[in-house]
Protein backbone atom coordinates (compact mmCIF):
# COMPACT_ATOMS: atom_id res chain seq x y z
CA UNK A 1 0.00 0.00 0.00
CA UNK A 2 1.46 3.43 -0.91
CA UNK A 3 2.45 5.54 2.07
CA UNK A 4 0.12 8.38 1.03
CA UNK A 5 -2.89 6.04 0.92
CA UNK A 6 -1.99 4.54 4.29
CA UNK A 7 -1.70 8.02 5.78
CA UNK A 8 -5.13 9.00 4.45
CA UNK A 9 -6.65 5.83 5.92
CA UNK A 10 -4.96 6.48 9.26
CA UNK A 11 -6.29 10.04 9.38
CA UNK A 12 -9.76 8.82 8.45
CA UNK A 13 -9.65 6.19 11.18
CA UNK A 14 -8.49 8.80 13.67
CA UNK A 15 -11.53 10.91 12.80
CA UNK A 16 -13.78 7.91 13.40
CA UNK A 17 -12.22 7.37 16.80
CA UNK A 18 -12.64 11.00 17.72
CA UNK A 19 -16.21 11.28 16.53
CA UNK A 20 -17.56 7.88 17.48
CA UNK A 21 -15.27 6.39 20.07
CA UNK A 22 -15.44 9.54 22.16
CA UNK A 23 -19.15 9.97 21.89
CA UNK A 24 -19.44 12.26 18.90
CA UNK A 25 -17.16 15.01 20.14
CA UNK A 26 -18.79 15.59 23.53
CA UNK A 27 -15.34 15.53 25.10
CA UNK A 28 -14.76 15.67 28.82
CA UNK A 29 -17.15 18.43 29.80
CA UNK A 30 -17.25 17.28 33.42
CA UNK A 31 -13.47 17.37 33.67
CA UNK A 32 -13.59 21.03 32.68
CA UNK A 33 -15.92 21.86 35.55
CA UNK A 34 -14.39 24.25 38.01
CA UNK A 35 -14.50 24.51 41.76
CA UNK A 36 -16.45 27.44 43.16
CA UNK A 37 -14.21 30.45 43.55
CA UNK A 38 -13.78 31.99 46.97
CA UNK A 39 -15.88 35.10 47.43
CA UNK A 40 -14.15 38.01 49.18
CA UNK A 41 -17.39 39.13 50.87
CA UNK A 42 -19.92 37.14 52.89
CA UNK A 43 -23.13 37.87 54.79
CA UNK A 44 -25.56 35.72 56.76
CA UNK A 45 -29.25 35.56 56.00
CA UNK A 46 -29.84 36.43 59.67
CA UNK A 47 -28.20 39.82 59.03
CA UNK A 48 -31.39 40.67 57.12
CA UNK A 49 -33.84 39.64 59.83
CA UNK A 50 -34.43 36.02 58.81
CA UNK A 51 -35.70 33.61 61.47
CA UNK A 52 -35.03 29.89 61.05
CA UNK A 53 -38.00 28.51 62.99
CA UNK A 54 -39.81 26.94 60.03
CA UNK A 55 -42.78 29.29 60.58
CA UNK A 56 -41.59 32.84 59.94
CA UNK A 57 -41.77 33.83 56.28
CA UNK A 58 -38.33 35.01 55.16
CA UNK A 59 -38.97 35.96 51.52
CA UNK A 60 -38.18 39.63 52.13
CA UNK A 61 -34.97 38.73 53.95
CA UNK A 62 -33.73 36.66 50.98
CA UNK A 63 -34.75 39.35 48.51
CA UNK A 64 -33.04 42.11 50.50
CA UNK A 65 -29.88 40.05 50.98
CA UNK A 66 -29.55 39.40 47.26
CA UNK A 67 -30.24 43.05 46.47
CA UNK A 68 -27.50 44.12 48.87
CA UNK A 69 -25.02 41.62 47.43
CA UNK A 70 -25.48 42.97 43.92
CA UNK A 71 -23.20 45.83 44.95
CA UNK A 72 -20.27 43.39 45.22
CA UNK A 73 -20.56 42.10 41.64
CA UNK A 74 -17.58 44.17 40.50
CA UNK A 75 -15.63 43.46 43.68
CA UNK A 76 -15.16 39.72 43.27
CA UNK A 77 -18.72 38.75 44.17
CA UNK A 78 -20.17 37.68 47.51
CA UNK A 79 -21.59 34.76 49.47
CA UNK A 80 -24.98 34.49 51.13
CA UNK A 81 -24.56 32.10 54.05
CA UNK A 82 -27.56 30.16 55.38
CA UNK A 83 -26.84 28.70 58.85
CA UNK A 84 -28.56 25.69 60.44
CA UNK A 85 -32.29 26.20 60.80
CA UNK A 86 -35.51 25.90 58.85
CA UNK A 87 -35.88 28.96 56.65
CA UNK A 88 -39.38 29.34 55.21
CA UNK A 89 -39.61 31.46 52.05
CA UNK A 90 -41.48 32.20 48.87
CA UNK A 91 -39.79 32.58 45.51
CA UNK A 92 -36.72 34.83 45.17
CA UNK A 93 -34.08 35.70 42.58
CA UNK A 94 -30.32 35.31 42.66
CA UNK A 95 -27.75 37.67 41.14
CA UNK A 96 -24.48 37.31 39.22
CA UNK A 97 -21.20 36.61 41.02
CA UNK A 98 -23.09 35.09 43.95
CA UNK A 99 -22.62 31.96 46.04
CA UNK A 100 -25.65 30.73 47.97
CA UNK A 101 -24.20 28.45 50.67
CA UNK A 102 -26.34 26.19 52.89
CA UNK A 103 -24.60 24.92 56.00
CA UNK A 104 -25.18 21.39 57.26
CA UNK A 105 -28.66 21.18 58.85
CA UNK A 106 -29.75 24.33 57.03
CA UNK A 107 -33.09 23.80 55.26
CA UNK A 108 -34.69 26.29 52.88
CA UNK A 109 -38.41 25.50 53.04
CA UNK A 110 -40.74 26.50 50.24
CA UNK A 111 -43.95 28.13 51.34
CA UNK A 112 -47.07 26.09 50.63
CA UNK A 113 -49.11 29.25 50.05
CA UNK A 114 -49.32 29.94 46.28
CA UNK A 115 -49.64 33.68 46.99
CA UNK A 116 -46.00 33.61 48.14
CA UNK A 117 -44.87 32.51 44.68
CA UNK A 118 -44.50 35.12 41.95
CA UNK A 119 -46.13 34.56 38.56
CA UNK A 120 -44.17 34.86 35.32
CA UNK A 121 -44.67 34.45 31.59
CA UNK A 122 -44.43 31.17 29.73
CA UNK A 123 -41.05 30.33 28.22
CA UNK A 124 -40.85 31.40 24.56
CA UNK A 125 -39.80 27.93 23.36
CA UNK A 126 -42.97 26.44 24.86
CA UNK A 127 -45.65 29.12 24.58
CA UNK A 128 -47.38 27.85 27.71
CA UNK A 129 -46.69 26.34 31.12
CA UNK A 130 -46.01 22.66 31.69
CA UNK A 131 -49.50 22.05 33.07
CA UNK A 132 -51.75 24.80 31.72
CA UNK A 133 -51.90 27.43 28.96
CA UNK A 134 -50.71 30.89 29.89
CA UNK A 135 -48.50 32.02 32.76
CA UNK A 136 -46.67 29.89 35.30
CA UNK A 137 -45.55 30.16 38.89
CA UNK A 138 -41.94 31.29 39.22
CA UNK A 139 -39.55 28.74 40.69
CA UNK A 140 -38.51 28.93 44.33
CA UNK A 141 -34.92 29.95 43.50
CA UNK A 142 -34.39 31.75 40.19
CA UNK A 143 -31.45 32.91 38.13
CA UNK A 144 -32.40 34.92 35.05
CA UNK A 145 -29.70 36.16 32.64
CA UNK A 146 -26.96 35.67 35.23
CA UNK A 147 -23.36 34.50 35.11
CA UNK A 148 -20.98 33.06 37.67
CA UNK A 149 -23.55 31.68 40.11
CA UNK A 150 -22.97 28.93 42.67
CA UNK A 151 -25.65 27.14 44.72
CA UNK A 152 -23.83 24.85 47.12
CA UNK A 153 -23.29 23.92 50.74
CA UNK A 154 -22.26 21.32 53.27
CA UNK A 155 -25.14 19.02 52.28
CA UNK A 156 -27.79 21.52 53.23
CA UNK A 157 -31.36 20.96 51.98
CA UNK A 158 -33.82 22.77 49.77
CA UNK A 159 -37.32 21.36 50.35
CA UNK A 160 -40.08 22.30 47.92
CA UNK A 161 -42.85 20.87 50.13
CA UNK A 162 -44.54 19.84 46.93
CA UNK A 163 -47.55 17.97 48.33
CA UNK A 164 -49.86 20.97 48.05
CA UNK A 165 -48.92 21.38 44.40
CA UNK A 166 -49.30 17.67 43.63
CA UNK A 167 -52.76 17.70 45.19
CA UNK A 168 -53.75 20.75 43.15
CA UNK A 169 -52.42 19.10 39.99
CA UNK A 170 -54.34 15.88 40.66
CA UNK A 171 -57.54 17.76 41.51
CA UNK A 172 -57.24 20.09 38.47
CA UNK A 173 -57.33 23.14 40.75
CA UNK A 174 -54.11 24.85 39.67
CA UNK A 175 -54.46 28.51 38.74
CA UNK A 176 -51.14 28.50 36.87
CA UNK A 177 -48.61 25.81 35.97
CA UNK A 178 -46.63 24.42 38.89
CA UNK A 179 -43.31 26.00 39.86
CA UNK A 180 -39.94 24.28 39.80
CA UNK A 181 -37.56 24.18 42.73
CA UNK A 182 -34.53 25.82 41.06
CA UNK A 183 -34.49 27.38 37.60
CA UNK A 184 -31.82 29.15 35.59
CA UNK A 185 -32.85 31.01 32.42
CA UNK A 186 -30.28 32.34 29.93
CA UNK A 187 -27.53 31.92 32.53
CA UNK A 188 -23.85 31.07 32.07
CA UNK A 189 -21.25 29.44 34.28
CA UNK A 190 -23.50 27.94 36.93
CA UNK A 191 -22.51 25.39 39.59
CA UNK A 192 -24.96 23.40 41.73
CA UNK A 193 -23.28 21.03 44.17
CA UNK A 194 -23.27 19.30 47.55
CA UNK A 195 -26.95 19.76 48.33
CA UNK A 196 -30.09 17.71 48.89
CA UNK A 197 -33.29 18.68 47.06
CA UNK A 198 -36.63 17.35 48.27
CA UNK A 199 -40.23 17.39 47.11
CA UNK A 200 -40.06 19.62 44.05
CA UNK A 201 -43.50 20.77 42.91
CA UNK A 202 -42.53 19.89 39.29
CA UNK A 203 -38.86 19.92 38.16
CA UNK A 204 -36.05 19.95 40.70
CA UNK A 205 -33.36 21.74 38.65
CA UNK A 206 -34.36 23.30 35.33
CA UNK A 207 -31.74 24.98 33.13
CA UNK A 208 -33.17 26.62 30.03
CA UNK A 209 -31.21 28.60 27.39
CA UNK A 210 -28.08 28.13 29.55
CA UNK A 211 -24.39 27.55 28.87
CA UNK A 212 -21.80 25.90 31.06
CA UNK A 213 -23.84 24.23 33.80
CA UNK A 214 -22.07 21.94 36.27
CA UNK A 215 -24.18 19.76 38.62
CA UNK A 216 -22.12 17.72 41.04
CA UNK A 217 -22.90 15.60 44.09
CA UNK A 218 -26.55 16.43 44.51
CA UNK A 219 -29.37 14.29 45.83
CA UNK A 220 -32.89 14.90 44.51
CA UNK A 221 -35.87 12.99 45.87
CA UNK A 222 -39.63 13.02 45.59
CA UNK A 223 -42.05 10.26 46.57
CA UNK A 224 -42.92 7.71 43.87
CA UNK A 225 -46.53 8.93 43.77
CA UNK A 226 -45.65 12.55 43.00
CA UNK A 227 -47.22 13.38 39.60
CA UNK A 228 -44.88 14.22 36.73
CA UNK A 229 -42.01 15.31 38.93
CA UNK A 230 -38.65 15.36 37.15
CA UNK A 231 -35.17 15.65 38.64
CA UNK A 232 -32.71 17.49 36.39
CA UNK A 233 -33.85 19.02 33.09
CA UNK A 234 -31.24 20.45 30.69
CA UNK A 235 -33.49 22.36 28.31
CA UNK A 236 -32.16 24.18 25.24
CA UNK A 237 -28.83 24.30 27.06
CA UNK A 238 -25.28 23.44 26.09
CA UNK A 239 -22.11 22.37 27.82
CA UNK A 240 -23.84 20.60 30.71
CA UNK A 241 -22.28 18.20 33.21
CA UNK A 242 -24.31 16.05 35.62
CA UNK A 243 -22.22 13.71 37.73
CA UNK A 244 -21.91 11.84 41.02
CA UNK A 245 -25.54 12.40 41.93
CA UNK A 246 -28.53 10.40 43.15
CA UNK A 247 -31.95 11.21 41.70
CA UNK A 248 -35.21 9.49 42.66
CA UNK A 249 -38.35 10.91 41.08
CA UNK A 250 -42.01 10.26 40.55
CA UNK A 251 -41.69 10.54 36.76
CA UNK A 252 -38.29 11.05 35.05
CA UNK A 253 -34.94 11.30 36.82
CA UNK A 254 -33.00 13.17 34.10
CA UNK A 255 -34.84 14.52 31.07
CA UNK A 256 -33.27 16.40 28.15
CA UNK A 257 -35.57 18.82 26.33
CA UNK A 258 -35.45 21.71 23.84
CA UNK A 259 -38.84 23.33 23.36
CA UNK A 260 -42.12 22.16 21.92
CA UNK A 261 -43.73 22.28 18.48
CA UNK A 262 -43.87 25.60 16.61
CA UNK A 263 -42.51 27.47 19.64
CA UNK A 264 -39.42 25.31 19.93
CA UNK A 265 -38.88 25.27 16.17
CA UNK A 266 -39.08 29.07 16.04
CA UNK A 267 -36.81 29.61 19.05
CA UNK A 268 -34.36 27.05 17.59
CA UNK A 269 -32.17 26.59 20.65
CA UNK A 270 -30.84 22.99 20.93
CA UNK A 271 -29.60 21.02 23.87
CA UNK A 272 -26.07 19.94 23.00
CA UNK A 273 -22.79 18.81 24.51
CA UNK A 274 -24.11 17.09 27.61
CA UNK A 275 -22.16 14.64 29.75
CA UNK A 276 -23.87 12.51 32.40
CA UNK A 277 -21.79 10.11 34.47
CA UNK A 278 -21.67 8.28 37.79
CA UNK A 279 -25.34 8.74 38.64
CA UNK A 280 -27.88 6.64 40.57
CA UNK A 281 -31.37 6.99 39.13
CA UNK A 282 -34.93 5.91 39.86
CA UNK A 283 -38.03 6.92 37.94
CA UNK A 284 -41.18 5.42 39.40
CA UNK A 285 -43.62 6.12 36.56
CA UNK A 286 -41.34 7.43 33.81
CA UNK A 287 -37.79 6.91 32.63
CA UNK A 288 -34.50 7.25 34.46
CA UNK A 289 -32.99 8.99 31.43
CA UNK A 290 -35.27 10.49 28.80
CA UNK A 291 -34.90 12.51 25.62
CA UNK A 292 -37.96 14.60 24.73
CA UNK A 293 -40.72 14.50 23.92
CA UNK A 294 -40.30 18.29 23.89
CA UNK A 295 -37.31 18.30 21.54
CA UNK A 296 -38.25 20.67 18.72
CA UNK A 297 -35.04 22.68 19.09
CA UNK A 298 -32.97 19.50 18.77
CA UNK A 299 -30.91 17.33 21.14
CA UNK A 300 -27.44 16.14 20.13
CA UNK A 301 -23.97 15.21 21.29
CA UNK A 302 -24.88 13.57 24.56
CA UNK A 303 -22.73 11.08 26.46
CA UNK A 304 -24.12 9.00 29.32
CA UNK A 305 -21.84 6.60 31.17
CA UNK A 306 -21.57 4.73 34.44
CA UNK A 307 -25.22 5.02 35.45
CA UNK A 308 -27.03 2.75 37.89
CA UNK A 309 -30.75 2.58 37.08
CA UNK A 310 -33.12 0.86 39.49
CA UNK A 311 -36.82 0.42 40.23
CA UNK A 312 -37.93 2.39 37.19
CA UNK A 313 -40.80 2.00 34.77
CA UNK A 314 -38.32 2.40 31.92
CA UNK A 315 -34.56 2.77 31.83
CA UNK A 316 -33.73 4.90 28.78
CA UNK A 317 -36.41 6.57 26.66
CA UNK A 318 -36.45 8.51 23.38
CA UNK A 319 -39.76 10.31 22.85
CA UNK A 320 -40.99 12.18 19.81
CA UNK A 321 -44.13 12.64 17.78
CA UNK A 322 -44.90 13.86 14.26
CA UNK A 323 -45.39 17.61 14.35
CA UNK A 324 -42.54 18.21 16.80
CA UNK A 325 -39.79 18.55 14.22
CA UNK A 326 -36.31 18.77 15.69
CA UNK A 327 -33.92 15.90 16.17
CA UNK A 328 -32.35 13.48 18.64
CA UNK A 329 -28.97 12.40 17.30
CA UNK A 330 -25.38 11.59 18.16
CA UNK A 331 -26.18 9.96 21.51
CA UNK A 332 -23.74 7.57 23.21
CA UNK A 333 -24.89 5.59 26.26
CA UNK A 334 -22.56 3.06 27.89
CA UNK A 335 -21.63 1.25 31.09
CA UNK A 336 -25.17 1.11 32.44
CA UNK A 337 -26.40 -1.24 35.16
CA UNK A 338 -30.16 -1.72 35.42
CA UNK A 339 -32.01 -3.55 38.19
CA UNK A 340 -35.79 -3.99 38.50
CA UNK A 341 -36.74 -2.04 35.39
CA UNK A 342 -39.94 -2.45 33.38
CA UNK A 343 -38.69 -1.64 29.87
CA UNK A 344 -34.94 -1.25 29.43
CA UNK A 345 -35.10 0.78 26.19
CA UNK A 346 -38.09 2.68 24.91
CA UNK A 347 -38.09 4.69 21.67
CA UNK A 348 -41.54 5.99 20.75
CA UNK A 349 -42.18 8.16 17.70
CA UNK A 350 -45.83 8.72 18.61
CA UNK A 351 -45.49 9.91 22.19
CA UNK A 352 -47.63 12.64 23.68
CA UNK A 353 -49.95 15.23 22.25
CA UNK A 354 -49.71 18.81 20.97
CA UNK A 355 -50.58 21.65 23.36
CA UNK A 356 -52.41 23.62 20.67
CA UNK A 357 -53.40 23.47 17.00
CA UNK A 358 -50.56 25.67 15.72
CA UNK A 359 -48.08 22.88 15.10
CA UNK A 360 -46.88 21.93 11.63
CA UNK A 361 -48.16 18.44 10.91
CA UNK A 362 -45.35 18.00 8.36
CA UNK A 363 -42.61 18.75 10.92
CA UNK A 364 -41.19 15.25 11.28
CA UNK A 365 -38.60 14.60 13.96
CA UNK A 366 -35.27 12.92 13.24
CA UNK A 367 -33.96 10.18 15.51
CA UNK A 368 -30.62 8.84 14.32
CA UNK A 369 -27.15 7.71 15.38
CA UNK A 370 -28.01 6.35 18.80
CA UNK A 371 -25.41 4.05 20.33
CA UNK A 372 -26.30 1.83 23.31
CA UNK A 373 -23.49 -0.41 24.48
CA UNK A 374 -21.93 -2.19 27.45
CA UNK A 375 -25.19 -2.48 29.37
CA UNK A 376 -26.25 -5.10 31.90
CA UNK A 377 -29.79 -5.54 33.23
CA UNK A 378 -31.21 -7.73 35.99
CA UNK A 379 -34.87 -8.48 36.58
CA UNK A 380 -36.01 -6.66 33.45
CA UNK A 381 -39.60 -7.09 32.25
CA UNK A 382 -39.13 -6.04 28.61
CA UNK A 383 -35.90 -5.53 26.70
CA UNK A 384 -36.94 -2.86 24.24
CA UNK A 385 -39.62 -1.15 22.20
CA UNK A 386 -38.47 0.80 19.14
CA UNK A 387 -41.44 2.38 17.36
CA UNK A 388 -40.65 4.95 14.71
CA UNK A 389 -43.23 6.21 12.27
CA UNK A 390 -43.71 5.68 8.56
CA UNK A 391 -42.99 9.35 7.90
CA UNK A 392 -39.97 9.45 10.21
CA UNK A 393 -38.35 6.07 10.91
CA UNK A 394 -35.55 5.78 13.45
CA UNK A 395 -32.19 5.13 11.76
CA UNK A 396 -28.64 4.13 12.65
CA UNK A 397 -29.47 2.57 16.01
CA UNK A 398 -26.51 0.56 17.28
CA UNK A 399 -26.77 -1.99 20.09
CA UNK A 400 -23.67 -3.83 21.29
CA UNK A 401 -22.49 -5.78 24.33
CA UNK A 402 -25.88 -5.80 26.05
CA UNK A 403 -27.03 -8.54 28.41
CA UNK A 404 -30.51 -8.34 29.92
CA UNK A 405 -31.96 -10.91 32.29
CA UNK A 406 -35.67 -11.03 31.41
CA UNK A 407 -38.04 -12.08 34.17
CA UNK A 408 -41.13 -14.25 33.74
CA UNK A 409 -40.68 -14.64 30.00
CA UNK A 410 -41.21 -17.95 28.26
CA UNK A 411 -39.73 -16.54 25.09
CA UNK A 412 -37.03 -13.87 25.62
CA UNK A 413 -37.14 -13.07 21.90
CA UNK A 414 -40.63 -11.66 22.41
CA UNK A 415 -39.12 -9.06 24.70
CA UNK A 416 -38.27 -6.84 21.73
CA UNK A 417 -40.78 -5.07 19.49
CA UNK A 418 -39.85 -2.89 16.54
CA UNK A 419 -41.42 -0.98 13.69
CA UNK A 420 -40.04 1.66 11.35
CA UNK A 421 -36.55 1.37 12.78
CA UNK A 422 -33.23 0.52 11.16
CA UNK A 423 -30.01 -0.38 12.93
CA UNK A 424 -27.54 -3.04 13.85
CA UNK A 425 -26.48 -5.12 16.83
CA UNK A 426 -23.72 -7.33 18.10
CA UNK A 427 -23.50 -9.45 21.27
CA UNK A 428 -27.01 -8.61 22.50
CA UNK A 429 -28.98 -10.96 24.79
CA UNK A 430 -31.84 -11.61 24.29
CA UNK A 431 -31.53 -11.23 20.54
CA UNK A 432 -33.24 -8.06 19.31
CA UNK A 433 -35.91 -7.79 16.65
CA UNK A 434 -35.01 -8.42 13.01
CA UNK A 435 -34.72 -4.70 12.18
CA UNK A 436 -31.85 -4.44 14.67
CA UNK A 437 -30.13 -7.78 14.13
CA UNK A 438 -27.85 -7.00 11.23
CA UNK A 439 -24.34 -5.77 11.94
CA UNK A 440 -22.64 -4.07 9.03
CA UNK A 441 -18.90 -4.74 9.31
CA UNK A 442 -17.72 -1.26 8.37
CA UNK A 443 -20.36 0.62 10.38
CA UNK A 444 -19.90 -1.68 13.33
CA UNK A 445 -16.10 -1.49 13.26
CA UNK A 446 -16.11 2.32 13.06
CA UNK A 447 -18.59 2.71 15.87
CA UNK A 448 -16.84 0.19 18.11
CA UNK A 449 -13.53 2.04 18.03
Amino acid sequence: MPVSVALVLLLTLSSVILINGRSYGVGNICDRGRRPSERPHSVKITDFGAVGDGKTLNTLAFQNAVFYLKSFADKGGAQLYVPPGRWLTGSFNLTSHLTLFLEKDAVILASQDPSHWQVTDALPSYGRGIDLPGKRYMSLINGDMLHDVVVTGDNGTIDGQGLVWWDRFNSHSLEYSRPHLVEFVSAENVIVSNLTFLNAPAYTIHSVYCRNLYIHRVTANTCPESPYTIGIVPDSSENVCIQESSINMGYDAISLKSGCDEYGLSYARPTANVQIRNVYLRAASGSSISFGSEMSGGISDVEVSDAHIHNSLSGIAFRTTNGRGGYIKEIDISNIHMVNVGTAFLANGSFGTHPDSGFDENAYPLVSHIRLHDIVGENISTAGYFFGTKESPFTSILLSNISLSIKNSASPADSWQCSYVDGSSEFVVPEPCLELKSFDSYYGRAEAL
